[in-house]
């Protein structure tokens, strides 16, 4: 497993929790508005039981007057009636204000988390393959998917609740001040206790709901591969193996969750025995104060609504640290992702080639060029090459697997920056262009044909978006889609599945060819293009592609020799470098590196070496 897959800790939880609450700096005054309408609803809050308080001590004064027998003593109602009244309008605009605050909050956070997903979707598109390559995939899709959803919830419920909390101890207190600072002393001795069971039962929660989400990613990841190779596994026979796998990941995500959950679960527990405790020492004391005449009996009740006033925040706030933990933890595996290294930025001063009249465009020349994936200082797989491709050449790379061959044309679309030399395109380094513009005079086709969940039209559209039906249609019948499309229910508007279900694999390999033939590119990489293609298909495939390559440089990839004798030069690569190159009659007399290779493929056929 690699390194970055591995359960850690939050390395910076002030960071997180910074870089957390500073998703919502953007949004500062609808925040302001935020916390007013909570100030709000907090004073009110913490304001009612000190008026409620007077209430009582109006009915008590007014029962133990009638006892002692005072003449025209009673109950003074309609003072009672007014106290009674203040405090259900206070608590009714309380309400109000916290259902407001609520409102502008959730919409605030919906807002940033769609912000979120939007940088965490242009952030996949800038990072380097280099990323990828090191990655699971599903890992990075739990990181785009689960851990967003995840700071979202953190972000409504935690944040919310925990400033709401917040302020309402600190309302709370100093109202408990207010009526007796003995009593407030008293019931500020939970504090330490409760600032240990925080610190000690968070602390490890906090550990474990890093290993619950990072746990969740390799499940993800396994479960992705699980799908996408769902045919080799069967036809391996190793479902069972996969199901072990995966019965094991799930078990270690499962203990992650278990003990993350059950330390969070053991906190409120905790709070609340700490909470009974603290009410009851204050009941006692409060009331021997009663009894003693030093307080009245609605202070003292209101002294006790204040501590479980009190005591409940305290609660909530170690409720809502199991769930901002686990939210912290996905922030940060979030902005892990968004802290990647991109790929270099394009120029300022970018160039793009510029061919004189008459000439042709296309011209690609390596000079130099060595390349490790390690960047500087790795091994390298490719070194100090030498090469110049004239415009409307067909250049055929073939060698062993782990040659450098697919490597060679990613440096020419740039998909990893060379490690020394250069690589020039009609005269301009490709460094000093941008990558779009790069790209735009390229087409490419891949051993694996990936087509997307649309029609047949908008998948061939998808190499140019601007192209007319018409032009489509012309591509198509170019890379011989015509002859099947008609078969499909709806020809060009029926809708494939992004695997491609709905057609073979040699329909979609031809697909992905009318996709590039529609683009007119000025160079045209096929990377094993015909390989999930049938004999018959590949020869008219065969045929279209020599029409589109008459006009352009092509650099082909191939294991099939027979579909590069007639490409203008044949390069033979063996471990990053150039053993051989000229056309297939030239490789065949000089009887080396290519002829064995020829002879590998044919001799059990019957074909001789003069063909």
């Amino acid at each position: 497993m690699d390194e970055t897959q591995q359960p850690q800790k939050i390395r910076n939880i002030g960071s997180a929790a910074k870089r957390m609450t500073g998703l919502l700096g953007a949004r500062k005054a609808a925040m302001a508005w935020v916390f007013v309408l909570l100030t709000v609803c907090v004073v009110l809050t913490v304001w009612a039981p000190k008026i409620l308080g007077h209430a009582i001590d109006v009915i008590y004064d007014g029962v133990l007057a009638m006892w002692r027998g005072d003449p025209g003593a009673g109950i003074d109602y309609g003072r009672l009636g007014e106290l009674i009244m203040v405090v259900l309008a206070m608590y009714l605009v309380a309400g109000v204000f916290n259902w407001l605050q609520g409102y502008v909050l959730n919409k605030v956070v919906v807002a940033v988390v769609v912000d979120l997903r939007a940088d965490v979707e242009r952030k996949i598109h800038r990072l380097p393959l280099s990323y990828y390559d090191t990655r699971q995939r599903g890992d990075i899709l739990s990181r785009t998917t689960n851990d967003v959803d995840n700071v979202q919830q953190a972000l409504q419920q935690a944040i919310s609740q925990l400033v709401y909390s917040l302020m309402m101890i600190i309302g709370v207190v100093v109202m408990m001040f207010t009526v007796s600072w003995q009593l407030t002393l008293l019931a500020l001795l939970i504090l330490p206790l409760t600032a240990v069971v925080v610190g000690v039962v968070g602390t490890r929660a906090q550990h474990q709901y890093v290993s619950q989400w990072t746990e969740t990613g390799r499940v993800n990841g396994h479960v992705e591969e699980a799908f996408t190779g769902h045919e080799l596994v069967v036809a391996y026979g190793r479902q069972e193996q996969m199901a072990a796998e995966f019965t094991g990941r799930n078990e270690a995500m499962y203990r992650a969750s278990a003990k993350a959950q059950f330390l969070s679960g053991s906190m409120m527990p905790l709070m609340q025995f700490l909470s009974y405790l603290s009410y009851v020492v204050i009941a006692v004391v409060g009331g021997l104060r009663v009894a003693g005449g030093s307080m009245t009996l609605g202070a003292a009740t209101a002294f006790i609504q204040y501590s479980r006033e009190f005591n409940q925040p305290l609660s909530e706030v170690a409720g809502m640290m199991t769930m901002l933990q686990s939210g912290l933890a996905s922030t940060e595996r979030v902005f892990e992702l968004l802290d990647a290294e991109e790929e270099d930025p394009d120029p300022a001063d970018a160039q793009s080639p510029r061919t004189g009249s008459g000439q042709r465009p296309g011209r690609v020349e390596f000079r130099d060029v060595s390349f490790g994936y390690g960047g500087e200082g790795s091994d390298l797989l490719i070194e100090h090459l030498d090469l110049t491709v004239e415009p409307g050449q067909t250049v055929a790379i073939v060698g062993p697997t782990g040659a450098g061959k697919t490597t060679l044309v990613n440096l020419i679309m740039r998909f990893y920056e060379v490690t020394g030399g250069q690589i020039l395109l009609d005269g301009v380094d490709t460094r000093h262009m941008t990558r779009a513009d790069l790209r735009s005079r390229t087409g490419m086709v891949l051993q694996d044909a990936v087509v997307f969940e649309g029609s047949v039209m908008d998948n061939i559209r998808y190499g140019r978006l601007d192209a007319t039906d018409s032009e489509v249609v012309a591509a198509a019948k170019a890379a011989y889609v015509d002859r099947f499309v008609h078969a499909l229910p709806q020809g060009y508007d029926t809708e494939i599945s992004h695997d491609g279900g709905s057609v073979s694999a040699g329909e979609r390999q031809l697909i992905t060819i009318a996709r590039a033939f529609l683009r007119n590119p000025e160079l045209l990489i096929l990377d094993e293009a015909t390989s999930s293609v049938d004999t018959r298909t590949e020869v008219l495939v065969q045929k279209a592609m020599n029409a589109i390559r008459a006009d352009r440089t092509s650099f082909v990839i191939a294991h099939r020799l027979s579909t590069i004798r007639d490409a203008d030069r044949i390069l033979v690569m063996v471990d990053g470098s150039i053993v051989e190159q000229g056309s297939h009659a030239e490789l065949l007399a000089a009887d080396g590196a290519y002829a064995d290779l020829y002879r590998s493929q044919f001799a059990a056929g019957g074909v001789s070496d003069a063909e």
